[in-house]
């Protein structure tokens, strides 16, 4: 069995507008929050083999915050169609993915990884989790979903949890 987490980056901050929005870090707040959903992927031992990044400062400080939690380091790939993307364009960087990979983590940017989410939760989704993703998909969110198959063929897959920081503590 696969498993996909999908997990939106940490919160953001806007103190500086003269920044682009590629290069827009992590609030206070986006920090904790990053560490939190790390611990809590290492407790349920929900681990990634394979991590795809967006390159943009705030999923690159996200995925830093949520690794240094891990017991291990999976192989991470930072991928330039990841920001901004639609969620087709995710979609198509999963296929991608290393067939050898159990478990692949994907940190990204909405709409896109909610729109991914709402598209991808198939039957038997757990139905507390899909009324979540279908309410809101707010910064720090992390959604896991379960299948048989490969990568490459991903179209539906089971929702078994969404959560988010609020959640957790």
């Amino acid at each position: 069995m696969k498993q996909l987490l999908l997990l939106r980056h940490a919160k953001s901050s806007w103190d500086d507008p003269d920044l682009d929005d590629f290069d827009r870090p992590l609030a206070g707040r986006g920090l904790k929050a990053a560490k939190l959903m790390g611990r809590e992927l290492a407790t349920r031992d929900w681990l990634p083999d394979l991590v795809l990044v967006s390159p943009a400062l705030r999923t690159r400080d996200t995925w830093r915050l949520v690794a240094a939690e891990l017991p291990a380091h999976p192989r991470v790939a930072f991928a330039e169609a990841l920001y901004d993307a639609s969620a087709t364009d995710i979609l198509n960087q999963i296929h991608q993915a290393d067939a050898s990979s159990g478990s692949l983590l994907v940190v990204g940017h909405n709409p896109g990884l909610e729109d991914l989410a709402k598209q991808l939760a198939g039957s038997g989704s757990e139905a507390k989790a899909r009324k979540r993703i279908e309410e809101k998909f707010p910064t720090a969110a992390l959604a896991r979903f379960v299948f048989e198959g490969d990568w490459s063929g991903l179209s539906s897959a089971r929702l078994t949890h969404c959560l988010g920081p609020r959640d957790l503590g």
